[in-house]
């Protein structure tokens, strides 16, 4: 036993030397919009997930569960974008400028995105694997399309 203190006292070091050089820095915002939105988001992906799984055949198909997954999404799926207000551009968001200065753009890949979330609710009840399937292709297409024009990467 006396033998595993020095290990342990080691790894909790090391872990709270780690936490501290950590490069996430805080979110500053009074009224934490970046968090917000990233938590959103977190959540929306964690939903998509399982969606992705059942679409590429890793997952049996469950009609209620799908079906609540997909509505679960549907629900998200509006939340993030009230997080991209005029003054929620502040470091340390991945957002990219374009966000701001290109609002038309910014909004017309919310929309498509939103569009194709609707098309999976949609289909998500129908049992038909080939549209299931397409259906969530089209959504993660718009989550990595809005990503590279919208998001930096690190």
């Amino acid at each position: 036993m006396s033998k595993l203190l020095p290990i342990t006292l080691s790894l909790l070091a090391s872990a709270a030397l780690l936490a501290a050089c950590s490069d996430s820095a805080k979110d500053s915002h009074p009224q934490k919009l970046l968090t917000k939105r990233i938590a959103v988001f977190k959540k929306m992906t964690k939903t998509l997930e399982p969606l992705g799984l059942v679409a590429r055949g890793r997952q049996d198909y469950v009609k209620s569960e799908f079906v609540d997954g997909a509505q679960a999404l549907k629900d998200l799926s509006t939340q993030p974008w009230a997080f991209f207000t005029a003054d929620g551009n502040y470091p340390p968001t991945r957002a990219k400028p374009e966000v701001w200065s290109k609002p038309a753009e910014f909004k017309q890949a919310q929309d498509k995105y939103l569009a194709s979330v609707d098309k999976l609710v949609e289909v998500a009840g129908s049992a038909d694997m080939p549209a299931i399937s397409a259906a969530v292709d089209a959504v993660q297409k718009s989550c990595k399309s809005c990503h590279e024009q919208f998001r930096n990467e690190r």
